[in-house]
């Protein structure tokens, strides 16, 4: 049996793996008050996957910072909110909880042969760093390899920036056939179909299973914790992808 080709699996972080509750928020009115001078009144919706310069844009904009300043005051956010997450890594331990089936999951996607693991993600490297060293879940990953918000604001080409990496690192050629994505919010399936990827969606953020599906997820579970269909469920998107 001829071996089988690699697929790249990309998981996105918060509600999918991991919930830190109000602690992103609050780093983000620390952030805010650092650099503007006064607190924030409005914070960004949660759970949207939203990349965290887009969301600083609308964080600014919406607290009444005039457009002619966001170009300079945002760049000046987004490399402070990483040190204001680090302050915070305790919290992150003590606060923050796994999502259902999340240490199951990348474990068992870490020991496919065929499955390289790492993430596409809203937050910029740093913070994801922070969240996923704070649970131990970097040990099943290749972040050296991920998809971050602080190489690019537009999530959708973060795929192919994963996708470049793997190749340069492994020599093997990811596109859309042989790449997932596993994510709870409609911007994880937004990257994916415009970006280049199958999705899995996973109704364990705001998100229901219904509008994953109408968003054009390839597959809707409710939970990581039956392990089994999640691994032949990514074998099934990377294989049929073309045959559709």
């Amino acid at each position: 049996m001829a071996e089988a080709e690699q697929s790249l699996v990309l998981w996105d972080i918060d509600r999918t793996l991991l919930y830190v509750g109000d602690i992103d928020r609050q780093v983000y009115r620390e952030t805010f008050a650092e650099i503007v001078g006064r607190p924030a009144e409005r914070l960004p919706a949660r759970g949207t996957g939203v990349t965290m310069p887009l969301a600083i844009r609308s964080l600014l904009l919406c607290n009444g910072v005039p457009a002619s300043d966001v170009p300079q005051l945002l760049p000046r956010m987004v490399q402070l909110l990483p040190q204001r997450l680090a302050a915070h890594e305790e919290d992150l331990r003590e606060q923050g909880v796994l999502m259902p089936g999340a240490v199951s999951a990348l474990s068992a996607v870490h020991e496919q042969t065929h499955c390289v693991a790492t993430v596409v993600t809203g937050n910029l490297k740093p913070n994801a760093l922070l969240k996923l060293g704070a649970f131990g879940l970097d040990a099943f990953l290749d972040t050296e390899i991920g998809g971050y918000s602080s190489d690019d604001e537009h999530r959708p080409a973060l795929v192919a920036v994963a996708q470049q990496r793997a190749q340069a690192k492994l020599g093997a050629a990811f596109t859309r056939s042989n790449t997932v994505i596993i994510g709870d919010s409609l911007e994880d399936v937004r990257t994916g179909v415009e970006g280049g990827a199958s999705v899995i969606g996973v109704a364990s953020g705001k998100a229901t299973a219904r509008e994953l599906a109408s968003a054009g997820a390839d597959v809707v579970l409710e939970t990581l914790e039956d392990v089994p269909r999640l691994l032949d469920e990514i074998t099934t998107v990377t294989q049929s992808f073309v045959e559709r």
